[in-house]
Order: structure tokens, then C-alpha cells, then sequence
């Protein structure tokens, strides 16, 4: 054998050496119809809802401070608890005041008694006025005399009346229905009209207000997706749930009173508020919630699995479909918003179309496939495994 064979032998048992690494390197080659788990997808008409930050408010605040002077002779609530509407909270010392409203009837009783003898002068002068009797000036004084009474009275009815005013003053009484926070002052305090410092503060607590903020980038999209047709309004009033700090839903629903005609210029967002009925006072004042408000129906769309949707290179929203031939098709989608563990897309895809959702990585597009038709838990988005063959689809991809 001479050099040239010699080497050409070696070559050729060294090629076939290294193909039987590659090949052991590799693994079994990969099926020319790999299966792969689809859902099939049919249009529907889809609410459509958006999470927003919120803050819970009462519904009314009020602010107790006396309107007269004086010392506080009792407190007549109590703290913490739940008053009604017209309910006494205060008692000042009435004592000063009851003697002033005393003063001030006595006043009107007199002024009051002053009028019949006025009057009566005036009639006379006016029959005696008639024979020539009596001058005209003196007719006259006693007209005026009789005005002067009657002024008096309705001055002295009007001292009454304020006197009154100031004497109910006293008690201090609950401007509106609610719960009351803790006193500010105590028994023996001296309080004056008009001051500063509230005596307590009372919040109506059912029903109550949650305020929302939206940004003005979100309405602007809406109100884009509403005169393109993507989006229809509701007629009916627009429905409010609520999640709580701690991730629970609020049992009740609320309505949705208005939305401000502004935008904030610090924050760029658009306040907006809902009513909630409260009767197990649950939801307090200052408490942050999240806020799921019902926007419209959007019709004639598809909701893809979350776990379908991958970007592409130019970061569109694609998706692998199996046509009609068991090929893999790529489909770029048009995708208006989350909607739980799907995406609402409104292009792209049409009835019919099953989508992959499991073993994306085992088929490319042109490639053929085999697929095996699975459910997606919407709540958490996952596979419901129902037969052998989809964890065998899951293992492998």
C-alpha cells in the first residue's frame, strides 16, 4: 500500500468517525411532523375593562365647630360611632344666652304694647282731622309715631329671633349622618365661634366615593378605538368593581358617577369617580384600591392565549396558526389590550384558525405539523393536561 491509499483510508475512517459523533451529539432527529398543541379561536364580542389606581373618599365631610362662645358643659356622642343627621354632639353653657332671648322677648312685648295706643291715636286724629279739629302736622306726628311702633316691634321680633338662634347654638348638633372621629376638646373647654380647631369631623361613609386617575394617553386611545368601530359603548351604566389592597374583589359593584373635564398638568392623568354602596363600612377614607371599570364591548375579536404571542425581530405581535395543509403559518397581530390571560386582537387572525400554544420551539414557519387541540385555564393561563399526548407536547417543547 503506498502513501496516497494509506492516506485516503485514514480520511475516510476519520469522516466517518466524525459523523457518528455528531449524529450521537445530536440526538434522534426530530420528527417530519412534530405534534403540537393548538387552540381553535372563533370571534366574540369582548367587554372591555381597564384596571385603574384609586383612592377611597367619603361620600360628604363635615367639619363641627361651634358658632357661639362659651364653656362645653357635655360631649353627647360617641367617638367612633355612628351619628344621625341633626343628632346634639355638644352642649355649651345656655345660660347667657337663654337670659338674652329672655331679654329680647321682653323687649318685643313692650315695643308690641306701644302699638294699639299709636294706632288708636292716629285714628282719632283722623276723625278730628275731618271737622278741622286737629292740624295736619299733628296728624301727621302721629302717623309717623304709629310707623316708629311698628318698626320697633319688627326690630324687636327680629332681636328675638337671633337670640333664639344663638341659645339653639348651644347644642351643637350633626350637620349630616355619619361617623364621627374623636373630640378635639373635652368637658370645661372654652370654645369660640368660628375657630380654627374642628371639635370632630364626620365622614357619610355609605355610600362612598372612590376617585380614579387615568392618563389622558389612555382616554385618547379609547376615544381612537370608539370612532374607529374596535370599540362600542355601552348603553347601560357603566359598572365599577374593586380590588383590595389584600387582593380581595369588593362583594358590591358600584357605577361610575363622572369624569373631570380636565387633565392634571403635574400628572397627565384625568380624574374620574365611582360610587359604592358601604353598609358594612369595609371601605374607609384613604384606603388604595384598584379599580376595574367596564369601557364597552369590543366586537368581532379574538382572545389569544398570552403564552401564543411572541415579537419578532421588528417587534411586531406574532403568532404561529396551522392552515389548512397542517403547515405553520406566522401571523402578525394587531393587539388592542389584556384582557385577563389573553390578548384582545382584532387583525390578523380569523374563525377558525387554531393557534399554537404549546411546542412553539419545536416548529418553524412552512414547516408541517400535527396539532392536538388542548384548553387554557383562563385564570392562570396554563395547559389543562386531558390526554397523554400534551405532556408528551409539553416534554418535548
Amino acid at each position: 500500500m503506498d502513501i496516497r491509499s494509506a492516506i485516503a483510508i485514514f480520511t475516510a475512517a476519520a469522516a466517518l468517525a466524525g459523523c457518528d459523533f455528531q449524529s450521537s451529539d445530536r440526538g434522534e432527529a426530530p420528527p417530519a411532523r412534530p405534534e403540537v398543541g393548538v387552540v381553535t379561536l372563533h370571534p366574540r364580542n369582548v367587554a372591555i375593562a381597564s384596571e385603574l389606581p384609586g383612592r377611597v373618599v367619603a361620600s360628604l365631610v363635615a367639619e363641627v365647630r361651634p358658632q357661639v362662645a362659651g364653656i362645653i358643659q357635655q360631649r353627647l356622642f360617641q367617638e367612633g360611632g355612628e351619628v344621625a343627621e341633626g343628632a346634639p354632639l355638644y352642649q355649651i353653657d345656655p345660660g347667657p344666652y337663654r337670659a338674652a332671648h329672655d331679654s329680647a322677648v321682653a323687649a318685643s312685648q313692650k315695643a308690641e304694647a306701644s302699638v294699639p295706643s299709636a294706632r288708636a291715636k292716629v285714628e282719632r286724629y283722623q276723625g278730628l282731622s275731618k271737622k278741622n279739629a286737629v292740624s295736619t302736622q299733628d296728624l301727621e306726628t302721629a302717623v309717623a309715631a304709629l310707623a316708629q311702633a311698628r318698626a320697633d316691634v319688627a326690630t324687636a321680633r327680629a332681636n328675638v329671633a337671633s337670640a333664639k338662634i344663638n341659645l339653639d347654638h348651644t347644642t351643637i348638633k350633626a350637620p349630616i349622618g355619619g361617623r364621627a372621629d374623636k373630640s378635639s376638646l373635652t368637658q370645661g373647654a372654652l370654645v369660640t365661634a368660628g375657630q380654627a380647631d374642628t371639635l370632630t369631623t364626620i365622614r357619610t361613609l355609605d355610600p362612598i366615593h372612590v376617585d380614579l386617575a387615568r392618563s389622558s394617553a389612555a382616554m385618547l386611545d379609547l376615544r381612537q378605538a370608539i370612532d374607529e368601530g374596535r370599540i362600542r359603548l355601552s348603553e347601560r351604566t357603566v359598572e365599577v368593581r374593586l380590588r383590595l389592597e389584600n387582593g380581595r374583589v369588593y362583594p358590591m359593584t358600584g357605577r361610575l358617577e363622572f369624569t373631570e373635564a380636565k387633565v392634571s398638568q403635574t400628572t397627565g392623568t384625568v380624574t374620574m369617580r365611582a360610587t359604592f354602596p358601604n353598609p358594612s363600612r369595609l371601605l374607609l377614607p384613604g384606603m388604595y384600591v384598584r379599580a376595574i371599570v367596564e369601557e364597552g364591548v369590543a366586537p368581532g375579536g379574538f382572545l389569544v392565549p398570552q403564552r401564543a404571542v411572541v415579537r419578532n425581530v421588528k417587534g411586531e405581535a406574532t403568532a404561529l396558526a396551522l392552515g389548512k395543509d397542517d403547515k405553520i403559518e406566522e401571523r402578525v397581530l394587531t393587539i388592542v389590550k389584556a384582557v385577563g390571560n389573553n390578548w384582545l386582537v382584532t387583525a390578523g387572525l380569523g374563525d377558525g384558525d387554531r393557534v399554537v400554544v404549546e411546542g412553539l420551539r419545536l416548529v418553524r414557519a412552512g414547516q408541517q405539523a400535527r396539532g392536538v387541540e388542548v384548553v387554557i385555564d383562563d385564570a392562570t393561563g396554563e395547559l389543562r393536561e386531558r390526554e397523554p399526548t400534551i405532556a408528551k407536547i409539553k416534554a418535548k417543547g
